[in-house]
């Protein structure tokens, strides 16, 4: 079996090929990026000559015929190419809508032509009734990904949507641990939260996810939240904290699920799924326990949220 990660320089892609070098049996790991320094810098991590499974192709998302070399061969596909900062996206609409939503169309349709058995993408809570333009490309390759299923009945794509992972590149963790060098600290909004996971429990979760896939689903993991607020409080105690306002494109709170999906969201021990709204030919989707139809899974639900000494615990 022979698994690629698209954008496998990137956080997601380098937990990821750690954690299938070490702790599973695929006979290649493929990381696929356009990013030829950090292909290199993989490469001294990871010799051939200690980890001859491990495979570095250099490409773009954006080049179907190249993604298609890529892919011979592969029954796998973990797909986390992306332009990921809102405002950079905000700025160059045009290249986030490349990336994004052509590069899943490119991706579809080399997989279903190269004969992938699984495909699974990574989205964001910023999908979720969008207000900027990331958000809405994600919207869309999530649609995308659910409709692949209709175009081949050997190939099968699901989606993983998760929120901000700590420590990640663009992180506000690793900005406010800089920032307590100066002794202060800025934020945009007091009372603003966010979704938090691990590097480590998202890429178990996106693994665990491909093994048991179906093809349609959403899958949303169980993450706590975070005040903003309590975090610089955390990371500073001492430090003094100026509020900078909402940014272009920034939600108050975020949304992993929302109410208009409850009627399609099955709920396990540490998870939700998200069915598709749409028949496959041969689907066999597992269902869990219903949700109430006012369900939603929002940021600011008291019920998920972390103490400041999670927080430092997680930190």
């Amino acid at each position: 079996m022979n698994i690629l990660i698209t954008g496998g320089t990137g956080s997601f892609g380098k937990e990821a090929l750690h954690q299938l070098l070490h702790f599973h049996n695929y006979d290649k790991v493929i990381i696929f990026s356009r990013d030829e320094l950090k292909q290199h810098e993989l490469q001294q991590q990871y010799p051939e000559e200690k980890y001859p499974t491990a495979r570095f192709f250099l490409g773009d998302v954006r080049d179907v015929k190249r993604l298609k070399r890529a892919l011979k061969g592969v029954d796998h596909v973990i797909h986390a190419a992306a332009l990921k900062q809102v405002p950079a996206a905000e700025y160059n609409p045009t290249e986030a809508i490349k990336t994004n939503i052509m590069g899943a169309v490119n991706l579809i349709e080399a997989c279903i032509d190269c004969g992938v058995k699984k495909v699974i993408a990574l989205s964001t809570d910023k999908a979720v009734n969008p207000i900027n333009l990331y958000g809405a490309t994600k919207l869309c390759m999530e649609k995308l990904l659910v409709a692949g299923n209709h175009y081949s009945n050997k190939t099968l794509f699901s989606v993983v949507r998760y929120g901000n992972v700590v420590g990640s590149r663009g992180s506000v963790v690793p900005l406010l641990k800089k920032q307590a060098e100066t002794g202060c600290l800025t934020v945009t909004h007091p009372e603003m939260t966010r979704f938090w996971i691990t590097l480590d429990k998202a890429v178990g979760f996106v693994l665990l996810r491909l093994a048991d896939m179906k093809g349609g689903e959403i899958f949303v993991p169980t993450m706590p939240t975070m005040n903003i607020l309590d975090l610089a409080e955390t990371i500073a105690p001492k430090a003094d904290i100026k509020m900078t306002g909402i940014r272009a494109g920034e939600k108050m709170h975020e949304t992993l699920i929302s109410k208009d999906d409850a009627h399609r969201v099955s709920a396990f021990k540490d998870y939700y799924t998200i069915h598709p709204d749409i028949k496959f030919f041969g689907a066999k989707q597992v269902k869990g326990e219903s949700v109430p139809p006012d369900f939603e899974y929002t940021s600011n639900g008291n019920e998920w949220r972390m103490t400041q000494e999670e927080m430092r615990r997680i930190i």
